[in-house]
């Protein structure tokens, strides 16, 4: 049963776990979509789109669990899908999703084909911080160390070194743990690095803390539990991102956002898809 449910659930975290410590997911296996021009499909200046009430383009992969992802009856949703139609509704548009790989995602919001990218970005790099603004988090990752339920907890990360790690290939948590001095296990998922710890055959994996938590919400009986978390003060936050000059409509959208969180909107969603309030560190 537990590789049945590893074997599902490793489809919709392939991306997350080697996405995370920078700007952006993996790509993913959707195929290119072409780049609008730079008037855009999405059409004139969001600040007089929001005070016209009209519907907001918003870009998406709706292939990245348990962020962005399609249910079982096709209907898009996850955190950050939620957590975007929560902030619509406080501003009283409507949003249209628009699903792209990440590739692609904000040459198209540079080009006007979406309003707002929500996707998890951190906006990390200065090249993308020159083109783009970032809204107030909704949400903040690190990494997680995951080990089986008699394990005791871990002190600091350096504790791997010289211990049985599973981590993706070539993945930055793979880095991170060369750094740290850990005996390496290499894995092509997620989903098998949690498998290996389970087996008794690595002592930890190693992983984006939002994604191996929202795996233990659903699989409570996994025999695992996060043994460390990196410090709040080192956590990256993800949040809406939109085009630079926008700086009034950026104001409406983070207004709108502290109000979401102000009213418990944040911290019931992230209890709904990871367990507990990630909109905080």
């Amino acid at each position: 049963m537990f590789k049945q449910t590893l074997l599902g659930f490793s489809v919709a975290v392939l991306l997350a776990a080697c996405g995370k410590g920078g700007d952006a997911p993996a790509a993913s296996a959707v195929a290119p979509q072409p780049a609008a021009s730079a008037a855009g499909a999405s059409g004139g200046n969001l600040l007089d789109k929001l005070n016209k009430k009209e519907t907001i383009l918003v870009g998406t992969m709706g292939t990245y669990a348990p962020f962005t992802y399609h249910e079982k009856d096709g209907k898009l949703t996850g955190y950050d899908v939620e957590v975007t139609r929560a902030v619509a509704e406080k501003l009283g548009v409507q949003v249209e999703f628009k699903e792209t790989p990440w590739d692609a995602m904000m040459a198209g919001l540079k080009a006007g084909r979406f309003d707002i990218v929500a996707n998890q970005v951190a906006l990390t790099s200065p090249e993308r911080q020159a083109m783009f603004d970032k809204a107030t988090p909704y949400s903040w990752s690190g990494k997680m160390l995951v080990a089986r339920a008699d394990h005791a907890d871990v002190t600091k990360l350096e504790d791997i070194k010289g211990k049985k790690t599973a981590v993706m290939l070539a993945s930055n948590y793979d880095e991170v743990a060369k750094k740290m001095g850990a005996d390496l296990v290499h894995t092509d998922t997620m989903a098998q690095g949690l498998l290996i710890v389970q087996q008794k055959r690595a002592e930890f994996t190693l992983n984006d803390e939002l994604s191996l938590l929202d795996y233990l919400k659903k699989d409570p009986n996994s025999g695992l539990k996060s043994v460390w978390r990196t410090p709040a003060t080192e956590k990256l936050g993800a949040g809406l991102v939109i085009n630079k000059g926008n700086d009034e409509a950026l104001a409406k959208i983070n207004g709108a956002m502290e109000e979401l969180k102000k009213d418990g909107t944040l911290k019931k969603l992230g209890e709904q898809f990871f367990g507990e309030d990630v909109s905080v560190h």
